[in-house]
């Protein structure tokens, strides 16, 4: 049997772990460090290293790959394949040429596009029809590797980062298990990246989520779309932060970035339009609608 040793770290990852496990050999598992997380700052293991636990599949933590205590134990397991989601950092030559079949990744996007840490947000704010997962052959540039199989889904309005990760952390373990077989038996090749079309996905900064009413209501819109679960759009309310969870766009006029009531419902003027809170967070409060939110908001307006 094939023997697979799986790279990964977040949520994202564990549909595809948990696929691997049920065809083939996983032998290990990497994933980063327990990291100090929440207002007591304890110590939290990723998603995956639980997920590894459960399954009784041996895992490394390493702080870096290249460490050798993490190349001595990857030469021990001897893997024929290495899977590769959401690990969190970039693989050497060494680890590359490791395995007899390479390292495979699983990428959320239809690469060229979206190459990077944050294909999911960027697809949103940026307002693409399209995105999906794209099974690829690592080599030593980011994302850069050449293409075995892709699989798209619509964007609708509707979705948030959070509602597409979801779909796509379960659409990548479906491909990546349909993908394997011709892949190992050489009846399927990697095929090279087109360079047109390449766009850039970099990790997402907390500030980013702050809303600039100079921008148009529907950047807004899908920023708010794009930053949901994090790191969340978010405006400042009378020295308090307001978090946006979602919004919509009405083609109205107002002052940029003046606070108004349309229709029973908060809202905000940007460029070319109004735009309208429909869920909102206070500081210290959970989520609310808008319309509730303004039950208590007096000063809103």
């Amino acid at each position: 049997m094939t023997k697979v040793v799986f790279m990964g770290s977040p949520d994202f990852s564990l549909p595809t772990l948990r696929a691997l496990a049920d065809v083939y050999e996983v032998v290990g598992v990497v994933t980063q460090p327990d990291r100090a997380s929440g207002r007591g700052r304890e110590l939290t293991p990723p998603p995956v290293k639980l997920l590894a636990q459960e399954l009784k599949i041996p895992v490394i933590q390493p702080e870096k790959l290249r460490q050798p205590e993490a190349m001595e134990q990857l030469r021990l397991w001897n893997p024929d394949l290495i899977v590769v989601t959401a690990f969190g950092q970039i693989l050497k030559k060494d680890v590359l040429y490791l395995p007899r079949f390479g390292c495979l990744n699983v990428h959320a996007s239809l690469l060229p596009r979206w190459r990077g840490a944050a294909p999911i947000n960027a697809a949103i704010l940026h307002g693409d029809e399209e995105t999906g997962i794209t099974i690829m052959k690592m080599d030593v540039g980011l994302d850069t590797g050449p293409i075995l199989t892709q699989r798209s889904i619509r964007l609708t309005r509707e979705d948030t980062a959070g509602s597409v990760f979801e779909k796509l952390s379960h659409l990548g373990a479906d491909l990546l298990i349909e993908t394997l077989p011709d892949y190992l038996s050489g009846k399927l090749e990697p095929v090279p990246q087109p360079e047109e079309g390449m766009t850039y996905a970099p990790m997402l900064k907390k500030e980013e989520g702050q809303l600039d009413f100079t921008h148009s209501a529907e950047e807004l819109e899908r920023r708010a779309r794009a930053f949901n679960p994090w790191p969340g759009a978010f405006m400042d309310f009378d020295g308090t932060l307001l978090k946006i969870h979602r919004a919509h766009v009405e083609p109205e006029d107002a002052k940029v970035g003046q606070r108004l009531v349309y229709r029973d419902q908060p809202a905000v003027g940007a460029a070319n339009g109004l735009l309208i809170l429909d869920e909102v967070q206070p500081a210290g409060k959970k989520p609310m609608s808008g319309k509730s939110f303004l039950a208590g908001a007096r000063h809103w307006a």
